[in-house]
């Protein structure tokens, strides 16, 4: 028996690194799975059916269910087959997990609209196609008279709830995922789902690059392994977090917190009427505001 016993779970990007990690652990606690993965490069170029399918193979080894998935899930209409896959070959859905990503790191100054593009269309239109679809289930399924108790996790980043030079297009589309886990959650409650987001730290390929203050540390790798990050997105997965939802939650090795998002700050309840008031009244309440902390090491 495991805590996440008798659920079906889909788990997008799930070819290596934390969705592999996410996959296997889901297997492990009773869960089956869904194995999505494009099986593209880092930067989000090719295709192939290898990596979902050897995760897979890595389940069912395991005494495990699941079946490959390799749909592009920024597809929208592929994002409908991968949902309608798990319903056909599991009878249900109660977990999405969305953790697809690619990088392509430049400085603004420097950035592609191509570069751009890529990265947000992956990471957001690749969680709302799928959340779109799952979504629909959930609702019909409410409507005919059915419970759900269903799991919706998005994958944010440090970089996008903190920020990190080099990754304007990546911070956005992650800072964007914290925001769609809270307005979903809101809006999702309804039909007995929740929403949630996670920010994880963890070594895959996908961190390979990173160098300088960034680069992981001997001592520390340990605590970067993607399993941590694994424990507690099967945890949110499972029925008991089903009072939590609309967070977004920092998980690695070396810790695991709340991240709390924008609030409002210093304020004035005498707004400036006109342009030359503004200093005098805004100027005092940036100084007394908190710096913008952008991510270190």
């Amino acid at each position: 028996m495991g805590i996440c016993d008798g659920r079906v779970a889909i788990v997008t990007g799930a070819g290596g690194g934390i969705g592999r990690a996410e996959a296997l652990t889901l297997a492990q606690e009773g869960a089956r799975v869904v194995v999505n993965d494009l099986g593209g490069s880092v930067s989000g170029d090719g295709a192939s059916t290898g990596p979902a399918a050897q995760v897979v193979e890595e389940i069912v080894a395991l005494g495990g269910e699941a079946v490959a998935n390799t749909d592009d899930v920024a597809d929208f209409d592929g994002a409908g087959r991968m949902v309608q896959q798990a319903i056909d070959a599991f009878g249900r859905l109660d977990v999405l997990v969305c953790n697809a990503g690619i990088l392509r790191d430049r400085m603004l100054v420097n950035m592609t609209v191509e570069e751009w593009d890529a990265v947000i269309r992956v990471h957001l239109r690749g969680a709302f196609c799928p959340v779109r679809h799952a979504a629909a289930y959930w609702r019909e399924r409410s409507k005919a008279g059915d419970a759900n108790d269903a799991r919706i996790i998005l994958t944010s980043s440090t970089s996008g709830i903190y920020g990190n030079p080099g990754q304007t297009n990546y911070g956005a589309a992650k800072a964007g995922l914290a925001a769609f886990a809270i307005i979903a959650a809101a809006e999702l409650g309804r039909y007995g789902v929740t929403v949630n987001a996670i920010a994880p730290s963890a070594l895959t390929r996908m961190t390979e690059s990173l160098g300088g203050p960034f680069a992981p540390r001997e001592d520390t790798k340990a605590q970067m392994d993607p399993q941590w990050v694994a424990n507690v997105v099967t945890w949110l997965a499972g029925p008991d977090s089903r009072e939590w939802s609309g967070r977004v939650v920092e998980t690695s090795g070396l810790r695991v917190a709340v991240a709390q998002g924008w609030h409002r700050g210093p304020g004035s309840e005498s707004p400036p009427a006109s342009p030359a008031e503004v200093g005098a009244v805004l100027a005092p309440l940036l100084g007394a505001a908190d710096p913008p902390r952008l991510l270190g090491p």
